[in-house]
């Protein structure tokens, strides 16, 4: 994986969205097609062996690669959405974030026991949105979960992997410490 190409970039906007967050804004790699490919190369180089059924993107930045991961995987797309969002029954999660607390949603029927899921998003600090993502996905009792993200953040204060635990399956694309 072109790691240099990913790094040169990523951009980092200072005290976004409240002062003391170095916040790595990811749109500046989906605007790049170049990066797009090679995240996508890679990702699908992770999981294309992982029989995935179906990806989770966590809203909403986790919608861009987690889409094209599952197109290139052929797999099924399920959004974790905030409140009010989607149209039919759903499940829902509350967590804590770095500056706030959040509420995430997933459609009651979009995922099965037989299924093997892939849940993505585009960066882990604290944890807590993953966590309640995964925790609303292993209500649905598939056989196998997969966490991705294409940045993982490991600075004072941010925890993110151990506040997940040990025993989860996670990947990640670019490791940043600050």
């Amino acid at each position: 994986m072109n790691t240099k190409l990913l790094l040169d970039n990523l951009r980092t906007v200072y005290d976004f969205p409240k002062p003391g967050i170095h916040f790595k804004d990811v749109t500046t790699l989906f605007k790049n097609p170049a990066c797009i490919e090679e995240m996508a190369q890679e990702l699908v180089r992770i999981y294309q062996d992982k029989g995935i059924t179906k990806v989770v993107g966590i809203e909403s930045r986790g919608f861009v690669m987690g889409a094209i991961l599952a197109q290139k995987l052929g797999a099924g797309f399920v959004m974790a959405r905030k409140p009010g969002k989607l149209p039919a029954e759903t499940r829902k999660a509350t967590y804590l974030k770095e500056y706030g607390y959040d509420t995430i949603e997933i459609h009651a029927d979009a995922i099965t026991a037989d299924d093997v899921v892939l849940i993505h998003d585009d960066l882990l600090a604290t944890g807590g949105s993953m966590q309640a993502a995964y925790d609303l996905v292993q209500a649905f009792k598939p056989k196998h979960t997969y966490i991705n993200f294409l940045i993982e953040l490991q600075m004072e204060g941010l925890e993110g992997r151990k506040a997940l635990g040990k025993d989860l399956d996670i990947t990640t694309l670019l490791t940043i410490s600050e």
